[in-house]
């Protein structure tokens, strides 16, 4: 009998069946496949779409980068220490400036702070101040008077700025002008309050009998004045 019988028209439907379904699974896992997470050369895990970018922040846009490293500046402070106290400090007006010369040659290391036009009242703020930065002596001598009045009030102020030094010494004045004598009263009656720690240089009973210490001011000292006033200071220091 020619052609194929219905036995071999059944086995070559089952043969092409069976095909089918083998090619549909083989479908199937190739997609699975290819869908699944790649794990790159660094280990981080790339899903496909997602560019290999930083995982986005809360609101979408990328996280910033965490620094590697933290870099941290150092600053330098310079502390700068006030020079030791000499052994004498002499606060004064522009007389102490005449004298500063002859009054460094009689007492090395002496500390002079003189100012023209300077008042009794200033002083004993520089005093304060010296004594604060622990710049002052342990012998003081203020000569100030010169420029304007002085009172009982600033000499106690200028002990109690003075507080711990050895000695204070006064110096009074020696000027033409009406506050002079009063100056000097008060200086005098200071002196008597404080003499456990204060000394008079009388300059005024020196310096009168010699006119010729002054120039043509009768205020400020020639170098034979100069000498002279620096040496009384030096004797009472």
């Amino acid at each position: 009998m020619s052609g194929i019988g219905w036995p071999d028209r059944a086995i070559g439907a089952v043969v092409v069946l069976v095909l089918g379904a083998l090619a549909a699974i083989g479908l199937s896992q190739h997609a699975s496949t290819a869908a699944a997470p790649r794990t790159s050369a660094l280990g981080t895990t790339a899903t496909p779409g997602s560019g290999g970018g930083s995982a986005p922040g809360g609101d979408g846009t990328p996280a910033p980068a965490t620094p590697s490293s933290t870099t941290t500046s150092t600053s330098t402070t310079t502390t700068t220490t006030p020079p030791p106290a000499g052994p004498v400090t002499a606060v004064g007006d522009s007389i102490m400036i005449d004298i500063q010369p002859d009054l460094e040659a009689l007492l090395p290391g002496v500390r002079v702070d003189g100012l023209v036009s300077r008042q009794f009242e200033t002083g004993i703020g520089i005093v304060q101040a010296d004594r604060a930065a622990g710049t002052l002596g342990q012998v003081l001598v203020v000569e100030l008077g010169t420029n304007g009045s002085v009172t009982s009030a600033d000499v106690d102020a200028m002990v109690a700025a003075a507080d711990g030094v050895r000695r204070i010494v006064f110096v009074n004045v020696c000027v033409p002008r009406p506050w002079a004598a009063p100056d000097n009263q008060v200086l005098a009656d200071g002196v008597a309050r404080h003499r456990d720690v204060s000394v008079l240089a009388d300059w005024n009973t020196l310096a009168t009998p010699h006119p010729e210490w002054f120039t043509a001011d009768q205020v400020h000292l020639n170098p034979a004045g100069a000498a002279a006033l620096a040496g009384l200071i030096a004797h009472a220091a």
